[in-house]
């Protein structure tokens, strides 16, 4: 459940912890996590369109 909490974090759904320390390679770190993740979703919904589309 960790996981999902952090993915939440990272996708700005949930409110990050304000007690844990963030250093600018932290920020980094996360923003790349970010993108790969909002890059595997946009991935994952085009190959889902590509095959509902393809079955018509």
């Amino acid at each position: 459940m960790k996981i999902l909490h952090q993915i939440a974090e990272y996708l700005y759904l949930k409110k990050k912890d304000t007690k844990k320390p963030v250093t600018q390679w932290m920020k980094y770190m996360h923003g790349i996590n970010r993108l790969s993740i909002l890059l595997f979703l946009a991935a994952m919904f085009y190959i889902l369109v590509k095959l509902i589309l393809s079955k018509s």
